[in-house]
């Protein structure tokens, strides 16, 4: 109540239901992805927007990808899409007993025949991994299904997570045809001397056609 997301719940939950009037064959990842990445993170003054608790500028874990904006979440050009079974791929990935998973997927599930996947190679709308001593590098695979213009050309724009260097392959997507899909990857390496351990340095990675702006939240984690 006092944080205010008895208020944000309902407002995104009928944001959602519009989307899925407009979109019926989108899956609930696609309309999260849609509302996540075309959220804005200025205030109507164009200044960052604030952390109502200390004044400072909001973090992704203050106010993860941003303020909703419904209107660009209904035509997002991109969208990150995921196959229900990746989910359990991802719960096996976390070291999730085969009891826990099978109660999560209400039925048998047997990780150790599921090809499991690292918790951030899950093919979500944001980044965020653990960099340090142990890992100074980390390559995470996305895949974006094009639900705009046919014809579109999207060239990447990365802001780098303080202490990190951000490597996009490849740095421009051609799509030709609504519905298909592009693959990338990105890798996230240390530059110079490790941040002390848990602190977070953030930054984004922007699919930009001159027409959609497709913004993707990262965050890493220092250890």
């Amino acid at each position: 109540m006092v944080s205010g997301t008895s208020m944000a719940a309902p407002h995104v939950s009928g944001i959602v239901a519009l989307l899925k009037h407009n979109h019926r064959h989108w899956s609930p990842a696609a309309i999260k992805s849609a509302i996540m990445t075309t959220a804005y993170t200025k205030d109507q003054d164009g200044n960052p927007i604030k952390d109502e608790y200390d004044g400072k500028d909001a973090g992704v874990f203050t106010m993860g990808a941003g303020h909703v904006d419904p209107v660009a979440a209904n035509d997002p050009g991109l969208i990150y899409d995921i196959d229900p079974h990746d989910y359990i791929r991802y719960l096996c990935g976390m070291k999730l007993t085969d009891l826990e998973v099978s109660t999560i997927a209400r039925g048998p599930i047997v990780c150790s025949q599921v090809q499991a996947i690292e918790p951030e190679q899950l093919n979500y709308p944001s980044i965020s991994v653990y960099l340090g001593a142990k890992s100074v590098s980390k390559t995470v695979n996305r895949t974006v299904t094009n639900v705009g213009d046919a014809n579109s050309v999207y060239t990447v724009k990365v802001d780098n997570p303080e202490g990190v260097d951000v490597d996009v392959s490849p740095i421009t997507l051609t799509f030709t045809n609504e519905g298909e899909k592009q693959d990338f990857t990105v890798t996230l390496s240390i530059q110079g001397v490790p941040p002390k351990a848990d602190k977070v340095s953030e930054g984004q990675l922007v699919w930009d056609s001159g027409k959609y702006f497709v913004r993707s939240p990262i965050a890493v984690t220092f250890t």
